[in-house]
C-alpha cells in the first residue's frame, strides 16, 4: 500500500522542477470588423460551483491550453502548417455564426517591464477570406 501511494503522490501534487522554465504565454488574439480582439477571452470571475466542476471537467480550458502550445511551436517556426491550421480552424469553429467576411489572427505576449505591462506581436497571419465558408 504504501509503494501505491508512493507512485500515487507524484501524479496528484506535482513539481514546479516539472518546467525547464517559464515563459508568457501567448495570446491569440482576432481581427474582427477592422478591430483586434482577445481570442477566448478568460472571465473576470469564476463561481466556486464552476471551479470545483472546473477541476474535474474542463474541456474548454484544455483546448486552450492546446491552442497555447500550438501557438507556442508557431512562433518558434513559423512554417509549422501544423499548428496554423488547428488555430485557424478553432477560430472558424467559434466565429462561425458571426457576419464576418474576412479572419487574421496574431500572437501577443504579455510581459511586465517595471510596473507596466507590455505587449509584444510575434506572429500575424495572412488574411483569409471566410465569407464562402461559411453557411
Amino acid at each position: 500500500m504504501l509503494q501505491t501511494l508512493k507512485l500515487l503522490l507524484p501524479a496528484l501534487i506535482p513539481s514546479w522542477r516539472f518546467f525547464d522554465w517559464i515563459a508568457p504565454s501567448p495570446r491569440i488574439e482576432i481581427k474582427v470588423n477592422n478591430d483586434w480582439q482577445e481570442f477566448r477571452p478568460r472571465p473576470d470571475h469564476v463561481s466556486f460551483p464552476t471551479m470545483m466542476k472546473r477541476m474535474v471537467w474542463n474541456p474548454y480550458v484544455n483546448e486552450n491550453l492546446f491552442l497555447a502550445s500550438c501557438a507556442e511551436r508557431l512562433v518558434d517556426n513559423p512554417a509549422d502548417q501544423h499548428s496554423y491550421e488547428q488555430i485557424l480552424n478553432r477560430i472558424l469553429a467559434d466565429i462561425n455564426d458571426q457576419k464576418v467576411t474576412s479572419l487574421q489572427f496574431r500572437l501577443a505576449f504579455i510581459h511586465r517591464e517595471g510596473n507596466a505591462l507590455k505587449k509584444d506581436i510575434r506572429y500575424v497571419s495572412k488574411i483569409h477570406d471566410v465569407s464562402g465558408a461559411q453557411a
